[in-house]
């Protein structure tokens, strides 16, 4: 019996991520003390790509693996669960990636004048990103709000995604069952022919 090649790709997934967040929080601290940040977005980059390929393989081992009966259906009902959680994560990395106004930097530079005292860097006094620069409150607040929008219409695409793979997995299940089914009775009837045909002869 081939070895179960699913958790120990889970396991590489799971620190792909962590790894990644962790990249993205060092990305940010750069951006909060003015360092350059851009040899690390490539690397976060990267290493998201990574992760969905990584993800999608987790989804094509499990959708055999039910299909063929390797686990049981309770098995694989948790694996998807944690492909799930998965995907999640992937989003709200994703969603961190992109969205750098997430990050104290958003800050109105026009609201407090001075410096970096102590060593420790003020974040109401470095340069706004583009992307909120000469935004009201208000205006901040509806783009906040589109992108929590656009962030759960992600996953409402996930979701149904999913379940559509889970109908096919579902499906294939059904199908090999009636393959086999089928093949058992061919045999079973092709015995039968050549038992009946044996006693006529003698």
């Amino acid at each position: 019996m081939a070895p179960d090649r699913w958790l120990p790709l889970y396991e590489a997934t799971c620190q792909v991520a962590q790894e990644i967040a962790e990249k993205i929080q060092e990305r940010n601290r750069y951006q909060r003390n003015g360092e350059s940040s851009a040899k690390l977005n490539v690397i976060i980059r990267s290493s998201l790509q990574n992760l969905r390929e990584k993800i999608d393989q987790l989804k094509d081992l499990l959708l055999r693996a039910v299909a063929t009966h390797q686990i049981t259906q309770l098995e694989g009902d948790r694996r998807q669960n944690l492909v799930d959680d998965l995907l999640t994560r992937q989003k709200r990395l994703q969603a961190s990636y992109k969205n750098e106004g997430t990050e104290p930097d958003v800050s109105r530079s026009s609201l407090m004048t001075g410096g970096v005292k102590r060593g420790v860097t003020n974040p109401w006094l470095l340069e706004e990103s583009e992307e909120t620069r000469g935004l009201g409150f208000d205006d901040l607040r509806q783009q906040q709000r589109r992108i929590i929008e656009e962030q759960d219409a992600g996953l409402d695409a996930l979701s149904s995604i999913i379940s559509r793979q889970k109908q096919m997995g579902q499906e294939i299940g059904n199908e090999l069952d009636e393959q086999n089914e089928c093949g058992g009775s061919h045999i079973s009837s092709h015995v039968t022919q050549s038992t009946t045909w044996e006693l006529r002869s003698n």
